[in-house]
């Protein structure tokens, strides 16, 4: 993984530099399809509980409706994101054994693979702020955080359960806070501090949304068509059904696939770098 701070037209972190946080489904046993719950909705055909297989699972681990998922009900699967630590749980915290051959290990392994999620989902946002030429004054304690998570990602399964993740994230988070702040403070004028706003079905189009705060915003079903969000906080911002046709993504901060995967858009939206436009689009 790359620490490296980019140049200032480089952008976000490129795949090449997150390649152990992209998702590797073929190294995985299946496990948000079986760790996870999820309730019969427009997410999902079906409701299912925590430990229960997907009845679409099949015993390669493999999705058997992979290719259909949307036609057949299960937009939701389309949209999530581990971040990579399924093959992580499956590979090295479990080292190999899966949670059928090795019934034992599944309570466990269960457990364990959301702690990996959120630990994994930590080292994608610190590797791009380490990208960040504005966040250069925190760099060192970015690096540091860094290098702190990786090493939490490497605890056996006894201590990933028990640790306190909602602690670790929260002293992340001050430094990603700061990451935004200098990032932002980059864009001339007043920018717009709209954290946690409520902009469900908000009419953006051709809004100026340079250097926003948007984090945690919900944006469900807004119209940010041509909107330019260089520079915005998109941190936990809920962009399901969000059209974000020609809209200038190119520079946003934190945005991830899974928000790109949830939302819509078109052959004219301008994505960062190292995110890939969904086929669904």
């Amino acid at each position: 993984m790359s620490t490296t701070p980019e140049t200032p037209s480089s952008g976000p972190a490129t795949a090449a530099d997150r390649p152990a946080l992209r998702a590797d489904c073929g190294s995985c046993f299946g496990l948000c399809c079986v760790a996870l719950p999820f309730a019969a909705s427009t997410d999902f055909a079906i409701g299912k509980d925590a430990g229960e297989p997907c009845r679409n699972l099949r015993t390669d681990f493999r999705c058997g409706i992979h290719s259909r998922l949307r036609a057949e009900g299960f937009p939701g699967c389309t949209v999530y994101d581990c971040f990579g630590a399924g093959q992580k749980v499956s590979q090295l915290t479990f080292e190999g054994r899966d949670w059928r051959r090795h019934p034992g290990t599944a309570a466990e392994m269960f457990a364990v693979f959301p702690v990996m999620r959120h630990l994994h989902e930590l080292l994608w946002y610190l590797t791009e702020a380490l990208t960040l030429p504005a966040a250069r004054p925190v760099h060192g304690a970015l690096r540091e955080a860094l290098r702190e998570t990786e090493h939490l990602t490497l605890r056996g399964a006894a201590e990933l359960r028990e640790l306190d993740v909602a602690a670790h994230r929260d002293r992340v988070n001050q430094l990603l806070l700061r990451t935004s702040e200098l990032v932002r403070a980059g864009i001339p004028g007043k920018k717009k501090n709209r954290r946690g706003a409520d902009l469900i079905g908000a009419d953006l189009r051709g809004a100026d949304l340079r250097g926003a705060n948007l984090r945690g915003a919900r944006l469900i079903a807004a119209n940010l068509t041509r909107a330019d969000l260089t520079a915005a906080d998109l941190i936990g911002a809920d962009l399901r059904d969000t059209d974000l046709s020609a809209a200038d993504l190119r520079r946003a901060v934190f945005l991830t696939q899974a928000q790109l995967n949830a939302a819509k858009g078109d052959a004219a939206t301008r994505l960062p770098t190292g995110l890939t436009r969904p086929e669904h689009w």
